[in-house]
């Protein structure tokens, strides 16, 4: 199969929904975090500015002309008072906020700061009177001036502070405008992302369910026994794998039914691979059931769970066409059985597997336990009241692989055991068992063939339970045959 450019899987979409919501959420907020930081801090650079000015008010109106009396009384010396100090540090310090400060309002710190310069030109006179032993009475007048000059930089810092307070006011209703509008915009953004989210949801539903209900009626097609039926490609990755599964187990299923007739031993096989086959459409159309059921409740995580438990469920059941594969496969593909299985019946079935790895790489016939764990669910588990549990064991002994399947259910009664045993004893195949399975049958005569013994299928059963085990030989994969398939 062709990858198609519009192919995207479902996790895909759900990303990239995901992702816009959180862009059409989030791009605003930041936005608006963003503005209400900007005056934040404007607000607050101009209370700084306006706490500053304030603190050179007292320095102006009240510290430089009491230290211009102290010096003209005698008090203090010109250095001792640092009257050029202060008016430096003011000077300095209304130069650095006119260059913080924004265009409208700068121009009384400019008008302030020249100011300052004609008041040290009164402090340099009362320097040179007094240089000059000029009468006191001179620099008195020149003090009067002192003072004058004082109190208008005084006026003018507070003409400055009233024009901040006011940009500061303005700034407020921008802030409050900024926040009234944010959430308007978030109001609707939320309302847009809820409609966008449905309206996404409707599409990623119908690009679910639209190649699943495609899936439900070729299998079906295939259950019915029409088995050129084949699926078309779909953009859904989780499900191509599982497209291609289905097409190639149906082309596997036509190629068998066309095949001429072979020797005794070939048809049989031939015979007991149609019946193996005849388990997979039947699984699959409730699987998928399930499949769709959980797309639709927006399980995703249990929908891509299941359609992968699915995908590798019949790759390992195809094997490409091998007979043979490793135990580590048959555990794999019993895992992946059970977990399908359990999702459909969670309330009544549990499960363990003890198949230790370290046998992992010999080889077994493959679909050897699911077809006794498929029995002990359908004939077992489910029959009873309150469920109960499946045990799948193997293990090594003695060179050769001891496998048993045991449940908890209903079990069986004598009569039916010993009914059970009789038809095992004469090899009739059945696809009755197992509400459309393999069934044990069938497992046992495959055991005899392939294996070459007389001994099969072990069942053990009362009110308790039923155990089902088998014994073969454990096969390396040098050990099987050149003219048997294997699955390396």
């Amino acid at each position: 199969m062709k990858r198609t450019g519009k192919e995207k899987s479902i996790l895909g979409r759900i990303n990239d929904l995901s992702h816009r919501m959180v862009l059409m959420l989030v791009f605003p907020i930041i936005i608006s975090l963003l503005l209400m930081l900007f005056y934040a801090w404007e607000y607050h650079s101009s209370i700084l500015r306006m706490e500053t000015i304030a603190g050179l008010k007292t320095v102006v109106a009240e510290d430089i002309p009491g230290a211009a009396w102290n010096i003209i009384s005698g008090r203090e010396s010109f250095a001792e008072s640092k009257i050029y100090v202060m008016m430096h540090d003011v000077e300095d310090t209304m130069e650095r906020i006119s260059e913080e400060t924004s265009e409208e309002n700068r121009l009384s710190l400019v008008v302030a700061g020249r100011t300052m310069e004609t008041l040290e030109n009164y402090v340099d006179i009362i320097r040179d009177n007094i240089d000059s032993n000029v009468p006191v009475v001179e620099n008195e007048a020149v003090l009067v001036e002192v003072r004058d000059v004082a109190a208008l930089v005084d006026s003018m810092l507070n003409e400055y502070i009233a024009k901040e307070i006011e940009s500061s006011a303005k700034m407020s209703v921008s802030l409050r405008l900024v926040i009234i509008i944010t959430a308007v915009v978030e109001v609707i953004i939320v309302i847009a992302a809820i409609w966008f989210r449905n309206r996404s949801m409707k599409k990623t539903a119908a690009f679910v369910r639209q190649p699943i209900e495609e899936l439900e009626k070729v299998t079906a097609l295939l259950a019915e026994g029409t088995l050129d039926a084949r699926l078309p490609d779909t953009d859904v990755t989780e499900l191509r794998n599982l497209t291609k599964q289905v097409n190639t187990m149906a082309d596997d299923l036509e190629a068998m039914m066309k095949k001429s007739e072979l020797d005794a031993k070939r048809l049989r096989k031939a015979e007991l691979r149609t019946l193996q086959a005849q388990i997979n459409p039947h699984f699959l159309y409730n699987t998928l059931d399930a499949i769709m059921w959980k797309a639709e409740a927006g399980e995703k995580d249990e929908v891509i769970q299941l359609t992968s438990a699915l995908s590798n469920f019949f790759r390992i059941s195809l094997s490409s066409g091998a007979d043979w594969i490793p135990i580590s496969q048959e555990k794999k593909h019993i895992e992946g059985y059970l977990k399908i299985q359990q999702t459909r019946y969670r309330d009544i079935m549990r499960y363990e597997i003890d198949i230790p790895d370290d046998i992992g790489e010999y080889y077994m016939l493959k679909l050897m336990l699911q077809p006794l764990i498929e029995n002990a669910l359908y004939h077992g588990i489910k029959i009873k009241r309150g469920g109960g549990m499946i045990k799948v064991e193997g293990k090594a002994e003695d060179g050769f692989l001891i496998c048993s399947v045991s449940d908890t259910g209903s079990g069986m009664t004598e009569s039916q055991l010993e009914e059970l045993n009789e038809r095992m004893r004469k090899g009739q195949p059945t696809v009755s068992e197992g509400n459309g399975g393999f069934g044990l049958v069938n497992v046992n005569m495959r055991i005899r063939l392939y294996y070459n013994q007389t001994d099969g299928l072990m069942i053990e059963s009362n009110s308790e339970g039923t155990k089902v085990s088998f014994k073969v030989p454990l096969r390396t994969k040098e050990e099987i045959s050149e003219h048997e398939s294997i699955s390396g």
